[in-house]
């Protein structure tokens, strides 16, 4: 979720077109990542120095350097990248282990809003450094994510109903998601299984029920 040192003014190209890096990590960087990581969670990213995540990951700032030589821009950008690569697997397997339709969106639902409420890095940037995010939650910027939201999850629906309906599925249940999560309600929150399965019951099956019929 870490995408950049400073708050930019555009997002980056490849999550401005909709598309992740798939490429895995090597042993070298999950350890820089890994260190960044904790420093993000202890202090943000701001105030995270390239010479703070090499004494973390205990090597030179030279080795940080051969690993990213594009510095503190793509040291973020690539935490960044690795961090929603773990997510997007994990809503996937939510998904994936559901028997119906409702019970798919309910788990993925679930899976989402908890593994946010428990990354330390991304509710220290919710709380302290909430402009870091702002270059991706724009009109356009946050079209590009449902858009991606629809390409990653929409397949995996696909057992349940046609494609088409499967990408909208996915793209709505991320349009809640992100209402819930800017604007969390007193009483109700998506981590909770029976919440989510209520909201999904009442607002999102139903536009569904008749094609799932067909």
């Amino acid at each position: 979720m870490v995408l950049s040192i400073e708050a930019p003014t555009r997002a980056p190209a490849a999550v401005r077109a909709g598309v992740v890096d798939l490429r895995e990590t090597n042993e070298l960087e999950d350890r820089v990542l890994d260190a960044a990581l904790l420093l993000v969670a202890r202090w943000g990213v701001t105030k995270t120095t390239l010479g703070d995540v090499a004494k973390e990951a205990g090597c030179s700032r030279a080795t940080v350097y051969r690993a990213f030589p594009g510095g503190k821009t793509q040291l973020f950008q690539s935490l960044g990248l690795r961090e929603l690569r773990t997510y997007l697997r994990a809503v996937v397997e939510g998904v994936d282990s559901a028997d119906d339709f409702e019970d798919a969106l309910t788990r993925g639902l679930v899976v989402a809003t908890r593994l946010l409420q428990d990354h330390d890095g991304v509710q220290f940037i919710f709380e302290h450094e909430p402009e870091l995010l702002l270059p991706f939650l724009g009109f356009k910027a946050v079209d590009v994510l449902y858009r991606h939201t629809a390409l990653a999850i929409g397949p995996h629906l696909e057992r349940f109903v046609p494609a088409d309906r499967a990408a909208w599925a996915a793209e709505w249940c991320a349009r809640l998601f992100m209402t819930f999560l800017f604007n969390p309600h007193s009483t109700m929150t998506l981590g909770c299984i029976d919440d989510a399965r209520g909201l999904v019951t009442q607002f999102v099956s139903p536009s569904f029920n008749a094609v799932r019929a067909s």
